[in-house]
């Protein structure tokens, strides 16, 4: 117990205490202290004393020494190949290539794997001029660590130095058996044809080509590319085609590449086949998709201005278009923009077959929601499809069974479109069909009535002359919309236009007694065909008119319609009335005054005042005393501040100030 009490308590050293802690009289920064420390890196040491060997005895002791620090290292650490090359590299220098030999074997027991280790042993062979020994380490080393290729390289190199073609041939053979990457069988090919050894290259490449096949589960295109190119090379173009056939054959329709057809193409453009050359390209191009083939529409454009004519060229563009609107139509199929562009592009240049069958794919893409707004653009699409068809393709049948498909795609219940419908009944008009016309656009009143499809039905007959027609579709018309004024007014011009007044007066009459109807457009055409028929009392009887429609419209919110009336009476009697009804038209003239509102935005919060004008009638003035009041305070206090001017300066004319 004692023990373990005094193993806990150790002693702590002391530590020397300043007694001085002022500070030091000259100060050091440590920026001195680094100019210092790079002033004295700058000092000249003096070399080491130069030893010299007089005799035999001081080499020898000199050896001894150095070969036992080398020794010494060596056995400190075995593995750090560092000190074995130095060892070998000092006896070398010494002309001792046994003893280098020696270490260089005994360092290879350590690690026969390290690459460092046989390229110096070899090289210090091959520095010597020690040829079968260096050889035998060659072979030793490609034996050893066959998949270093710098060993081959090496190898082969020091033979085809030494001029033993046959020997060099040997290596590669040798090489070639463990299937060495790419470049290997390219080196091969140009110790070949350094020696103009053509058949036998030709032979390596389909020795290649017959690797990749079987060995590579995705072969490159570019080494059958330079296969053919090695063969163009060497003017066997017979043998190139070939190549270049083979290729496209093997790596068929689903690994295309542009790389491969681009250098086709430019194989036979060499060869002055610019047929084939068109054949290459277009094949390429109906097969490769366009994000891959930028390259190969770039050749093929250039092809043609250098060796097409004008329609060729058109062709190339036109195809490298179709093929961008192809993609933007893949990537969204609701893109109504890029369909319109696209069949503008191929209405220009393709024949009706193919106009047609991008049609169809046009307007199969229906918008999957049943709101008009999604509808607009895609309703153009039937549109455009129709007028092609009658216009360009010269199909009647077909531009009929467009109409009828597109109005049965409609949902009527929910929405319609007016055009397509007016647009049907005047493609059967123009084909001299007039019971289908009359039919659509009665289906279309029958569905879904609106006020663009009356109107259109309307004018149809108007043109053909039906004017009991006329009237059944102005009565069908005003029993859906009897607020619409101008169906009134169109209505009663028309019997107008036909002569029967009685008819004209009774619809005016019926008009302006229909509760929702109180614009005084119908007043004033009112009026003004009463003045127009040319009777005695035709004055009297406008002149009613008028007032009958000031008093109707004296509870209208609308102050700016009461207004036109107004104007529309004075206008009429200063034409035709007398100085006391034309006195009391002025006064029934308002008073137009300026105002302000308080806005309020979206959120409730203050948004400011804006200006506006408001129009007092003289009624409104009578009953409300508050106005007559206001403008009574108004006057006092414009009295009230000419008095103050004029006491301050009662020379000044008051008028100026």
């Amino acid at each position: 117990k004692m023990a373990s009490t005094a193993a806990g308590k150790q002693r702590i050293p002391k530590v020397a205490k300043v007694k001085n802690k002022a500070p030091a009289e000259v100060q050091i920064t440590a920026e001195q202290l680094l100019r210092e420390a790079k002033e004295r890196e700058l000092e000249l040491l003096p070399p080491p004393p130069q030893q010299k060997i007089t005799d035999v005895e001081e080499l020898n002791d000199y050896k001894l020494r150095k070969r036992k620090t080398f020794e010494d290292n060596i056995r400190k650490n075995r593995t750090v190949i560092s000190n074995w090359i130095k060892y070998a590299q000092w006896e070398e220098s010494l002309k001792e290539i046994q003893r280098a030999r020696s270490i260089y074997e005994r360092a290879l027991d350590v690690d026969y794997r390290n690459v460092t280790l046989w390229l110096k042993y070899a090289e210090m062979e091959m520095k010597n001029r020690q040829i079968n020994h260096a050889r035998n380490i060659w072979d030793r080393a490609i034996t050893t660590l066959p998949r270093v290729n710098q060993f081959w390289y090496k190898y082969t190199y020091m033979e085809e130095m030494l001029g033993n073609v046959a020997g060099s041939r040997q290596v590669f053979e040798r090489w070639m058996e463990w299937q060495p990457e790419e470049q290997a069988w390219h080196s091969y090919i140009n110790f070949e044809l350094r020696y103009k050894e053509v058949d036998r290259a030709r032979t390596i490449y389909e020795r290649y080509i017959l690797f990749t096949l079987l060995v590579i589960v995705h072969p490159d295109v570019k080494n059958w590319i330079k296969y053919a190119r090695f063969e163009e090379k060497h003017s066997y173009f017979a043998h190139a085609r070939k190549v270049y056939e083979r290729a496209v054959e093997f790596f068929g329709e689903e690994h295309m590449d542009e790389h491969l057809y681009v250098a086709f193409a430019k194989f036979e453009e060499n060869q002055k086949e610019f047929e084939r050359v068109r054949v290459i390209y277009k094949y390429a191009l109906d097969r490769i998709p366009k994000q891959e083939a930028q390259n190969l529409f770039k050749n093929y454009t250039i092809f043609e201005k250098k060796f097409g004519d004008r329609r060729g060229i058109e062709d190339i563009i036109v195809s490298k278009r179709r093929f961008q609107y192809e993609e933007e139509v893949k990537a969204n199929p609701h893109n109504y923009d890029a369909w319109f562009d696209y069949l503008r592009l191929v209405e220009s240049d393709t024949d009706a077959e193919t106009v047609r069958e991008v049609y169809e794919r046009a307007i199969a893409n229906v918008p999957p929601i049943q709101e008009k707004r999604h509808w607009k653009r895609y309703i153009y699409l039937w549109i455009n499809y129709a007028l092609y068809e009658e216009l360009e393709a010269k199909d009647a049948e077909r531009t009929r069974q467009v109409y009828q498909a597109c109005v049965e795609l409609i949902p009527h219940k929910k929405f319609t479109f007016a055009k397509i419908w007016l647009l049907y009944a005047q493609f059967e008009i123009r084909q001299k069909n007039l019971p289908l016309a009359r039919r659509a656009l009665g289906t279309s009143i029958g569905k879904c009535p609106k006020n663009k499809l009356f109107k259109g039905y309307i004018e149809l007959e108007l043109q053909l002359r039906e004017f009991d027609r006329c009237r059944k579709l102005y009565e069908k018309f005003l029993e859906f919309a009897p607020e619409n004024c101008t169906s009134w007014i169109k209505f009663a011009e028309l019997e107008t236009i036909l002569g029967d007044i009685d008819r004209a007066r009774a619809i005016y009459e019926l008009a302006i007694g229909q509760p929702r109807l109180d614009m005084p457009e119908v007043w004033i055409s009112f009026a003004q065909f009463e003045l127009s028929a040319g009777r005695e009392e035709s004055l009297s009887r406008c002149r009613q008119i008028y007032e009958e429609a000031n008093k109707a419209m004296r509870n209208c919110e609308e102050k700016e319609e009461r207004v036109m009336l107004l104007e529309s009476w004075r206008n009429f009697e200063e034409e035709f009335g007398t100085d006391t009804t034309k006195e009391r038209i002025d006064k029934l003239m308002p008073e137009k005054i300026k105002k302000r509102r308080k806005l309020q935005a979206e959120d409730g919060s203050d948004a400011g005042w804006e200006e506006y004008y408001d129009y007092i009638f003289p009624e409104d003035t009578a009953n409300q005393p508050n106005l007559k009041l206001l403008a009574m305070a108004k006057l006092w206090k414009k009295q009230q501040q000419e008095s103050e001017a004029a006491e301050v300066d009662p020379d000044k004319d008051i008028d100026e100030s």
